[in-house]
């Protein structure tokens, strides 16, 4: 599509390439959109693997690029003379990986990923050609923004180059981040064998091969190369987008992996054969002889067999959904230290809760008390179990009987619970690990992060000692992700120890470490003492659940050697759907996403909402039409958007990381795209909740939700100095509050009573410099009757909506007088899905319709069983 020249920078002394548009091409509007579109997809990449973009001209009828120059020779040209040596390949491997991995943060997928197009520079690989790159899963409606705001190819037509293609680009479907990984695993292939991945005698034939063949695997061409390379580059190459490794920078850390082990990093022969029969055998296996499997497996642990053969079993939970799915919704299957028990999160009408089974008996069971359950882990005793729920952690017996409250925990991120009834957990997103005892009391900080490299402990795992634990500390946001690890800590202090680097959580038990790297679960010998991996790591597993948003998989094991975990992919998206006051479904808004919270816009026709994955960011949606465009672009994590009440701009929170530690800024932009304006910045974290109906001021939950520090409700002025006052600062947890229609009053929730519930105040400006608030000034009025939160105003005044205890959306009745609010009766609408962390609806201003972030469970997702699962690793 283009001419290339090198040419010399008179202005700057240096050489650089210049890429022309010709006359003849220009008068097509489809070849100059596309030449526009590789202006815009690289000048928003800046990345040292990247050919960088100099300037974008236009002179005499002549469209350019200017361009760095670079010296060297394509991968291409080097393949004529051949594979390339292993060290080569992981080193350009790892460079592309990095490159991919920056565009596909910045939203460009290159769909032309080939040798032609990687550089071999003295500096290292270099991608270049973004001419058919592509926004990744949406259309843009901002003109300015990453990509072109209209597809340049009719459905189904097929763009790139054949033999790096992707299924689903043959097929014509949208291209995502998945597509390059195919079309990156085909390059591996050949940079290892020097052989295309696949082949064909015309055009037909190698389409053929593509959507159904599999290429020879690569230590059958080159005998030396580690087994785990092969491994990779067929995750890469999966037909399915769902079965392949789904990021860039999942394969990065796979092939330094790879590297550092050498011709050692294997997957054992005897354990893929295995498991093929072991597949074989499943799908050919029906339900009851698969709960009889269970039953020999139960027999088996009771037994305490020395040196049994491993035993797989899976069990299906026909009755149930278990709520296993990505984000906050749940967490992974439990099973207790004895190994005689299961314990996991379901879905049901009534809503979810905590359900148990005992692995001698068919059916599972609920545990009264526990709905809207998350996360849950177990006592050493196997007796007792914590989990998370409406914003605090709790524990229950296993037998049954009430739930304990414990302490404050919203946006729990993993606990473990010794023999010594000590719990560890983490208690939000955003923060280090605590200690609690199981009986309650105020928690005690055990780990601090170093907010230079980290903003979150999670996924602590007690070690058999009781006293040492396995945590991960992850970076949130693109440039960060680098730092994420696992750690040994100890319950008497000192420095943690470094284990390994990596973005999933791992746990101890016996001499072993069971750790997973994207979907296999590994195990290798562990010194405690010395926090090191002793030899060389064994697959236990292949196809565990990997839940990329809050970094864990998807696995649990008993110290009796049963190893319990969720097969496929992490679903459990959300869907946002319309519903009118009945609960009838009016229809789905976009695809299901990892979505957070909710604000549709004044007119109706727009939800703004932020979406978490490696990356948090804001989009928005067209109500109507679905059809989504990506608002905010990284440089930390952006959420809780607000509309402002003209619906022309967004207000919203960052969180990144400054040099020294997490800091948090309040800003808004355009609603149609343009420069962000910042209006606060802390070291405090601040989530906005609502916008005054005049414009002048923004309401914030403000805090870190733990005990001792909790969060607060204050009011940020946009007008003159911008110091923020406080409404509401106890030591109580204030969130969530909302302006009434009139800006009179401010309704919000509050745990004071030991339940969340919805109160409603005056809304008074401060006299003269902003006071240290205690309590709302001018009276409060309870409006929950026995439980509720999340409160939205009906856009008259007249009624507000909350989730009460039960989970049902409730719309209450209010009047306003010269007495104050008059609080009318409760109506429960419909149950909504209340997931730690999330928003749950939002409401049109006629108070007729909601958007409910609904959670998108097709169908129950297998439990996995292996008993013995160590046996191959005690027999070396």
């Amino acid at each position: 599509m283009g001419e290339v020249y090198r040419a010399r920078d008179t202005r700057l002394d240096r050489d650089v390439a210049i890429k022309v548009l010709p006359t003849h091409l220009s008068r097509s509007p489809e070849f100059k959109q596309r030449f526009d579109r590789e202006a815009k997809s690289i000048s928003q990449l800046t990345h040292p693997h990247i050919c960088t973009l100099f300037d974008v001209g236009h002179h005499d009828g002549t469209d350019f690029l200017v361009m760095e120059l670079l010296e060297g020779e394509t991968l291409a040209q080097r393949l004529t003379k051949g594979a390339l040596p292993l060290d080569l390949v992981f080193r350009c491997g790892i460079e592309i990986a990095l490159a991919l991995d920056a565009a596909h943060r910045k939203g460009v997928v290159h769909r032309d990923l080939k040798p032609g197009n990687i550089m071999l520079t003295k500096s290292g690989a270099k991608l270049l050609d973004f001419g058919l790159a592509k926004s990744s899963g949406f259309i843009e409606s901002d003109p300015s923004a990453v990509t072109i705001s209209q597809p340049l190819t009719s459905k189904g037509m097929i763009v790139g180059t054949f033999q790096y293609m992707a299924p689903e680009q043959l097929e014509g479907v949208e291209a995502d981040a998945r597509t390059d990984i195919f079309a990156f695993g085909a390059v591996l292939y050949e940079m290892a064998t020097g052989k295309r991945a696949f082949e064909g005698h015309s055009r037909a034939s190698l389409i053929a091969s593509i959507m159904s063949a599999q290429p020879q695997p690569i230590s059958n061409v080159q005998p030396m190369t580690p087994l785990a390379l092969d491994h990779l580059v067929k995750m890469c190459l999966a037909k399915d987008p769902d079965e392949r490794i789904q990021t860039a920078h999942d394969v990065k850390i796979q092939l330094q992996w790879i590297s550092g082990a050498g011709s050692q990093a294997g997957v054992p022969a005897p354990l893929i054969t295995a498991r093929k029969k072991r597949e074989h055998f499943w799908m050919a296996s029906s339900l009851m002889l698969l709960l009889a499997s269970v039953v020999i497996a139960f027999l088996y642990v009771q037994r305490g067999v020395s040196g049994a053969r491993r035993v797989w079993s899976v069990i299906a939970a026909p009755e149930l959904t278990p709520l296993v799915a990505s984000g906050d919704l749940a967490g992974p299957v439990v099973i207790s230290p004895d190994g005689s028990t299961l314990a996991f999160v379901a879905l049901e009408k009534s809503g979810q809760r905590l359900w148990v089974r005992s692995l001698d008996g068919p059916t599972a069971r609920p545990l009264p008390g526990t709905d809207g359950a998350t996360f849950p882990f177990w006592s050493g005793d196997s007796r007792s179990i914590g989990y998370f729920a409406r914003e605090k952690l709790y524990t229950v017996s296993a037998a049954g009987g009430p739930a304990i409250s414990i302490c404050n925990a919203p946006g729990g991120r993993g606990g473990t619970w010794n023999r010594d009834g000590v719990i560890l957990f983490s208690p939000e997103y955003r923060s280090g690990l605590f200690r609690v005892s199981a009986t309650g009391g105020k928690p005690v900080q055990v780990t601090t992060m170093d907010e230079t490299k980290h903003t979150s402990h999670r996924w602590p795992a007690f070690c058999q000692d009781g006293k040492h634990f396995l945590y991960l500390a992850v970076a949130h946001g693109a440039a960060q992700t680098e730092s994420n690890a696992v750690y040994l800590g100890s319950l008497d202090g000192g420095e943690p120890k470094l284990v390994m680097h990596g973005s999933a959580n791992a746990v101890q038990v016996s001499e072993y470490l069971l750790f997973p790297r994207e979907n296999t679960l590994q195990a290798a010998l562990f010194d405690v003492a010395t926090a090191r991996l002793l030899g060389d790591p064994i697959v236990v597993a292949s196809e565990v659940m990997y839940d990329v948003s809050v970094w864990r998989s998807g696995f649990s094991v008993s110290t009796q050697g049963v190893l319990a975990f969720h097969s496929g992919t992490a679903g459990g998206e959300i869907q946002l759907i319309r519903r009118d006051r009945s609960g009838k479904e009016l229809g789905k808004i976009g695809e299901p996403g990892n979505f957070g919270s909710l604000s549709i816009s004044p007119d109706g026709k727009r939800v703004a909402t932020d979406i978490s994955g490696i990356e948090t960011d804001i989009w928005i949606y067209d109500v109507a039409r679905g059809a989504a465009s990506r608002f905010t672009f990284g440089n930390g994590a952006n959420v809780s958007p607000i509309w402002s009440p003209d619906g022309q701009s967004i207000a919203y929170a960052s969180i990144y990381l400054a040099r020294r530690e997490a800091m948090h800024r309040v800003s808004r932009r355009p609603a149609i795209g343009g420069d962000e304006e910042v209006l606060y910045t802390s070291n405090e974290e601040n989530w906005v909740t609502d916008w005054s109906p005049d414009g002048n001021y923004l309401l914030l939950s403000r805090g870190k939700f733990i005990g001792g520090n909790p969060c607060d409700i204050w009011v940020l002025p946009l007008l003159g100095d911008r110091v923020p006052f406080p409404i509401a600062t106890t030591a109580f947890l204030e969130s969530d509050a909302k302006f009434s229609p009139d800006g009179k009053w401010i309704a919000y929730q509050s745990d004071e009573t030991g339940n969340n519930e919805v109160y409603i105040v005056p809304f008074t400006l401060p006299s003269s410099d902003p006071p240290a608030a205690k309590t709302p000034r001018g009276g409060r009025w309870q409006v929950s009757p026995r439980g509720g939160f999340k409160v939205k105003w009906r856009g008259d005044g007249k009624e507000l909506f909350l989730v009460a205890k039960d989970t049902n959306l409730t719309a209450v009745e209010i009047s306003i007088s010269d007495n104050g609010p008059e609080i009318g009766a409760a109506t429960p609408l419909f149950q909504v899905n209340q997931p730690a962390g999330i928003d749950p609806f939002d409401v049109s201003s006629d108070g007729q319709w909601f958007v409910e972030n609904a959670s998108n469970i097709k169908g129950s997702s297998p439990i996995n069983l292996i008993v013995n699962w160590d046996a191959e690793l005690k027999k070396r």
